[in-house]
């Protein structure tokens, strides 16, 4: 056996970023949805008194994880956690907005339960919106490792540093990516296998928004790629599936890639117009 090998092993043990284990995150994250969308729990309150209790246990789980967390050491973490739990109740309105879009968005939906208990697109956008609001509240580690969660869960990729509007609808949802600094508006809607990602950077540009503006009222069609932090995509705008973008659109924009006979345009070759008269 290399004991050189084993010691660097041992010596890599001596040092690790003190956190929570992966069990007590999941689990944390798991009694929260219940908690707030019984559609995906085995039991329901059936008083006033056991919603406050299991309120109140969610509270305490989580400065478990907070006081476990390193790097929440030098913060007020009761502070924090009423701080999160205070502004729960906005988070909460904001995944029933998601929930009527994903409703209104996909024909095959049946009632918004069904949304809530088994659509990809909606658990993962649940889970952004709480490790968004952690990570406004500069809570480390833990944003990002509920999204990487979402992401194991679901095969959507969503950075808890993404802003992103109301009434957010992800349809299928599997493949999707959206960065850190992108900038998503309300009532924008994004099929599978889209990409809201950033040119090549170097490590020094972290700090810059290095991913797209989608504005309002925007459609994102399968398998599209918007790129670059300089690029918006202006309000009304649909975008076709598999087209590559890396510049800005104007307002009520169409971008597709075009069949001209029995031929296929390529890459590079998209036909776009402009609708200057009518909405989405």
């Amino acid at each position: 056996m290399n004991t050189t090998f084993l010691n660097k092993i041992y010596e890599a043990h001596q040092y690790p970023k003190v956190l929570p284990g992966t069990v007590e995150i999941e689990r944390f994250i798991t009694n929260l949805l219940d908690f707030l969308f019984p559609e995906l729990s085995e039991n329901r309150f059936r008083t006033p008194l056991e919603v406050e209790t299991n309120f109140h246990l969610l509270r305490l789980d989580f400065e478990k994880l907070l006081y476990k967390t390193e790097a929440c050491n030098n913060k007020n973490v009761n502070s924090v956690c009423h701080n999160f739990f205070t502004a729960l109740e906005e988070v909460y309105e904001l995944c029933l907005e998601d929930s009527e879009a994903i409703l209104e968005g996909d024909p095959a939906a049946v009632d918004r339960k069904e949304v809530v208990r088994t659509y990809p697109g909606f658990y993962a956008i649940a889970i952004y919106r709480i490790a968004h609001l952690m990570l406004k509240l500069e809570i480390p580690h833990l944003p990002r490792i509920l999204t990487e969660f979402a992401h194991s869960k679901t095969g959507i990729d969503i950075h808890p540093g993404a802003k992103i509007g109301r009434k957010f609808c992800i349809d299928h949802g599997t493949g999707i990516v959206i960065g850190e600094t992108c900038d998503i508006g309300n009532q924008v809607k994004i099929y599978q296998g889209v990409t809201l990602g950033a040119l090549s950077v170097t490590k020094e540009m972290a700090q810059t928004k290095r991913h797209p503006t989608i504005e309002d009222n925007v459609v994102i069609y399968a398998g599209a790629t918007i790129l670059g932090g300089k690029t918006v995509i202006g309000a009304n705008s649909i975008i076709g599936g598999s087209v590559w973008i890396t510049e800005s659109l104007e307002p009520f924009s169409t971008i597709y890639y075009a069949a001209k006979g029995n031929q296929i345009l390529k890459k590079g070759i998209i036909e776009k117009t402009t609708r200057t008269h009518e909405s989405k």
